[in-house]
């Protein structure tokens, strides 16, 4: 067994190989357990690695030094990635207010971080840690440790921020989730009472817009388009369907035109029904389940680069192709398609129409699932050097004798928002 013991306490390369995926996978094992409903994730390897550490469990400085640094940048890399596409569209739809919001939260912890510094004696940088440790901020801890190296004080070298937010990051963890079971019982949130409005809410929306068939007999509509029909009627509606009289089903776009006879299926509010039935002509039972099986529906995902970013609206898969976008799958969220949904890559969208159409969707969509199961590594790699280039450039400002420099925590992240 002495090779046992000498490969987890000797230092080398191999021997930190093994202790950090050893920590690693011992906190994600645990982290799955749940006790009263909660579990704490991958958290749990930080309590693994506090533990570990305790026993005598070390690693070599330098090495520990890389993996602290390299996985900093992965972390706020990965989150940047994740947030970037929304992030400026968010700024305008109360994005901005949150982030005034977040500052105000920032400020406050400055202010209570000075006050526990004077009055309590413990060292600022020892406090700092303490605030990213209270706060479950990693990213923040890596800035500051930065920001100290940069300064080359031996007195604030000798602090060690790792340990202060060592000590404060399980009672930061602690304390949120136990926050937030508080509130649930001052409040007295219950969790079936809950689900059960969000059920009602699903009913009012179903009601709110129902599905009918009209057939059209109005004279004045015969040879017009849909786009011209929906200026006409001063009513919200969509044209989901139209079957002509030898029961050919058609997606319902803005040029497609009706003749005598022809059969549609609208979506409208309760309240306009009657009003669209009475312009448009006389109300019909049709059987669109058995019509429907003339047509398709297939998911499929956008791993086109072109198509990133852009509005579902901008695609105009309807006019273009005779297809409808019924839902918008992200990482595993149903979204309403909207014509102003912004398209990320990795989206995958349910279409309906003929398969011919559909298929031509595919492709202007891609619709390659290799490319998304096979990461695109060149940009990755090239905006963690551009990200960790960006964070070692000096800023100097006036008042300050240090230049600021954005270090390996922001440079990393606001290049991946870029870029993403």
């Amino acid at each position: 067994m002495e090779w046992l013991t000498s490969l987890l306490t000797e230092h080398s390369v191999i021997q930190a190989v093994i202790v950090v995926s050893l920590v690693s996978a011992v906190g994600l094992a645990l982290g799955k357990i749940s006790m009263w409903g909660v579990s704490l994730g991958v958290t749990f390897v930080f309590f693994v690695g506090i533990v570990a550490g305790h026993f005598g469990l070390s690693i070599d400085p330098q090495m520990l030094n890389y993996a602290e640094s390299f996985g900093l940048i992965i972390f706020v890399y990965a989150l940047g990635v994740q947030v970037g596409p929304g992030f400026f569209s968010s700024l305008g739809k109360g994005g901005l207010k949150l982030n005034m919001l977040a500052m105000l939260v920032v400020l406050l912890g400055i202010v209570m971080t000075l006050g526990f510094h004077w009055t309590t004696g413990v060292s600022l940088p020892d406090m700092v840690g303490i605030l990213s440790g209270a706060v479950t901020n990693t990213p923040a801890l890596g800035a500051a440790q930065q920001t100290l190296k940069q300064l080359n004080d031996p007195a604030i070298q000798q602090s060690d921020l790792a340990l202060g937010c060592a000590v404060a990051y399980p009672l930061g963890v602690i304390g949120i989730i136990g926050s937030i079971l508080l509130m649930r019982v001052i409040f007295r949130v219950k969790f079936e009472k809950e689900n059960e409005d969000l059920e009602r809410q699903d009913e009012d929306r179903a009601n709110g817009a129902q599905q009918f068939s009209v057939r059209v007999t109005n004279p004045a509509l015969f040879g017009k388009d849909l786009m011209e029909i929906t200026r006409l009627i001063n009513r919200k509606f969509v044209f989901s369907r139209v079957c002509h009289e030898d029961d050919r089903i058609e997606i319902g776009s803005s040029e497609t035109c009706l003749r005598e006879g022809d059969k549609l299926l609208v979506v409208a509010a309760l309240q306009d029904i009657d009003a669209i039935t009475a312009f448009l002509g006389e109300r019909v039972e049709v059987a669109w389940e058995q019509l429907d099986k003339q047509l398709v529906s297939r998911r499929i995902a956008i791993t086109k680069g072109e198509v990133n970013g852009k509005m579902l609206g901008e695609m105009r898969l309807r006019n273009c192709f005779g297809v409808n976008v019924t839902r918008v799958n992200r990482a595993g969220v149903d979204l309403v398609a909207k014509p102003n949904l912004q398209l990320q890559i990795g989206d995958r969208l349910t279409v309906v129409g003929p398969e011919a159409a559909v298929t031509n969707v595919a492709k202007v969509l891609g619709n390659s699932l290799r490319r998304l199961r096979e990461p695109n590594l060149v940009p990755i790699f090239l905006g963690i050097f551009l990200g960790i280039l960006l964070g070692s450039i000096p800023f100097t400002f006036p008042g300050i004798p240090q230049p600021v420099k954005l270090g390996l925590a922001g440079g990393p992240l606001i290049i991946s928002i870029l870029i993403s």
